[in-house]
């Protein structure tokens, strides 16, 4: 699968950042992870912390899929508002998923600040406004319902929305709690403290198969070469799906764009992330370098192949829409690109293990919050792996 088109920010940003060798020998460890983006980087990270032995291969290299691809816009809300999470999996469940989401946020800033070198990572509030008038009933309701639970939110009227971000919406929500990360370059810093202590990642291997033995796992790769471990953990995002045997997520896809470089008068209340009510929606915040990045337009498809022409077109889309919005602010698109976006049937991450595939876990971070349910998941993971009792797993099964 192809995992983005064009130019991600990120990647054309930052390059290669570390080198890693692929697979040339046979290897025995406690848990080998299938993947090396982000959600594999947090996993290994928090296993490795745990005492055990890991290894990590991928196909490609680190971070260069879905985790290029990311535009690390970090909330606490998911795609499925509270809400509507509350008439699926009930309210109880709803605001708990809510609130891991947002504690994880918190979670990555600290990890952030345990890395040597420091790690940069900034907490940003978050606006989501009203797109239309009709929208501002049910917006109105889901701020209650937050505000009940506890989450730091406030309302901002018509009137408040323009004063203090300078454009016309309806109404907004305004919330204390988001962050902003360069999720490749975080990719590469876990991966980096996590081979200080003997741990290996591996580039350009192949996983052909995954055989299933009484007391563990056996992968073959396409070289012929082996890693045995007691278990697996299959973080290889959208495609991790041919390792499941039901349906459990449709693929998307979704556009960004980063900006050229602005000067700083130009941003707008505390440089906040935001983001709208429509479906799709189109949301924004302050890249690095005084840059702006947006994203939204999605499409309810995802091609092995997105021409060039749709990328023109939907970034076209998106800058006009955001002109539109801010027509004071002279954005010009620097960098353009397409990406798959799994979407489950209530918003939330798949998360633990099926029966079809003994000693193996899923880290499934699909949806808008792919960062922070890779931290959810990577906590849930340690746990099983160690025998403890996570009560949150249960939110994150599949036979939810």
């Amino acid at each position: 699968m192809n995992l983005y088109e064009q130019n991600p920010y990120w990647l054309m940003k930052n390059g290669i950042v570390a080198q890693y060798p692929s697979l040339d020998k046979n290897i025995n460890v406690d848990i080998v992870i299938m993947g090396a983006g982000i959600s594999a980087a947090l996993t290994a990270w928090s296993l490795r912390n745990a005492g055990h032995s890991v290894a990590v291969v991928d196909r490609r290299h680190v971070g260069m899929g879905s985790t290029a691809a990311s535009t690390a816009f970090l909330q606490y809300e998911i795609d499925t508002p509270l809400t509507e999470l509350s008439k699926y999996v009930g309210e109880q469940n709803a605001v708990k998923s809510y609130q891991l989401c947002r504690q994880s946020i918190y979670d990555i800033a600290h990890i952030c600040k345990t890395l040597k070198p420091e790690f940069d990572f900034h907490l940003v509030p978050s606006l989501q406004h009203a797109s239309f008038k009709t929208h501002l009933k049910d917006l109105k309701t889901e701020f209650e319902l937050r505000k009940k639970h506890g989450f730091k939110v406030e309302w901002l009227d018509n009137t408040e929305v323009k004063k203090i971000f300078d454009f016309d919406a309806p109404g907004a929500i305004f919330s204390e709690d988001g962050g902003e990360v360069d999720a490749y370059l975080l990719t590469h810093a876990l991966f980096n403290d996590f081979k200080r202590k003997g741990h290996q990642v591996y580039n350009n291997t192949h996983i052909k198969e995954i055989e299933h033995i009484k007391h563990g796992i056996t992968l073959h790769t396409r070289n012929g070469l082996q890693v045995k471990a007691k278990k697996l953990v299959i973080a290889c995002g959208y495609e991790s799906l041919q390792y499941v045997p039901q349906k459990i997520a449709d693929i998307h896809s979704t556009y960004a764009l980063v900006s050229e470089p602005l000067p700083e008068k130009y941003f707008w209340h505390r440089n906040s992330l935001v983001w709208e009510t429509a479906i799709p929606y189109m949301y924004f915040r302050v890249a690095s370098d005084n840059r702006i990045l947006i994203g939204g337009r999605d499409d309810p498809y995802h091609r092995p192949h997105i021409l060039q022409s749709v990328i023109a077109h939907k970034t076209k889309q998106l800058t006009d829409a955001f002109c539109k919005k801010m027509p004071h602010i002279p954005l010009k698109a620097d960098f353009s690109w397409a990406g798959a976006f799994a979407v489950t049937k209530d918003g939330l991450p798949y998360i633990g293990c099926i029966p079809e595939r003994p000693n193996t876990y899923f880290a499934l971070g699909f949806g808008g919050n792919g960062i922070t349910f890779s931290v959810i998941a990577a906590e849930i993971i340690r746990d099983m792996i160690l025998g403890k009792k996570n009560d949150n797993a249960r939110l994150f099964e599949f036979n939810r």
